[in-house]
């Protein structure tokens, strides 16, 4: 029998999560200013969201918008973040970081994967950037996290849904142990799941 789809909302009010529960959401991904991609949302929003939902809330770390390179100083914010977010009761974490060059940050993302720990992470959209989508799909296979948001590189899920089958595919030749859940494209406009297209991989 083929797993449950398991529906994802990005939600960023209690009023959204609240909706999104009602809705049927399996999962909320927290966090403020949408239409700069999401940000860090704050903790006086994921403890409220805690108190009127009982799905899981896996909390956005992203300390500003634009790139995804960051320095010393916004690393240190992350990391503090993560720490008060876990401190609050949040499920999971997605969050991501990305070399000059376009590739995964293995440090980076090794050092917030730690301080997440024993928390799931995922890997946010910042994969949709990344130079070679096979190579950055097995860095983070290796370093450990469990979900990779993606719309397949492309604008939607629908434009990438070639890209998004061959990374499924190749997570399965993969067979590593450290990635537990296959990737799903999903598109994100205000508030509205899109669902993802027919023969989207589940």
């Amino acid at each position: 029998m083929a797993e449950s789809l398991l529906m994802e909302v990005c939600v960023d009010s209690v009023e959204s999560a609240v909706n999104a529960e009602r809705g049927g959401a399996g999962r909320l991904e927290l966090c403020s200013s949408l239409l700069e991609g999401g940000l860090t949302p704050s903790l006086g929003l994921l403890q409220v969201v805690k108190q009127y939902i009982k799905i899981p809330v896996y909390v956005m770390i992203r300390p500003r918008g634009g790139d995804f390179l960051y320095s010393d100083r916004e690393v240190e914010v992350m990391r503090k973040d993560i720490e008060l977010m876990k401190s609050k009761g949040a499920d999971g974490l997605v969050l991501g970081a990305l070399t000059e060059d376009g590739r995964v940050d293995g440090e980076l993302c090794m050092e917030l994967l730690a301080a997440a720990r024993p928390l799931p992470v995922t890997f946010h959209r910042a994969f949709d950037m990344v130079h070679d989508p096979a190579v950055a799909l097995e860095a983070l296979i290796s370093l450990g996290f469990e979900r990779v948001l993606t719309s397949g590189c492309d604008c939607s899920a629908l434009e990438g849904l070639p890209l998004i089958k061959r990374l499924v595919d190749q997570e399965r030749v993969s067979q590593k142990e450290t990635c537990r859940e296959y990737l799903k494209g999903r598109e994100l406009r205000s508030f509205t799941v899109q669902p993802a297209p027919a023969g989207t991989p589940q």
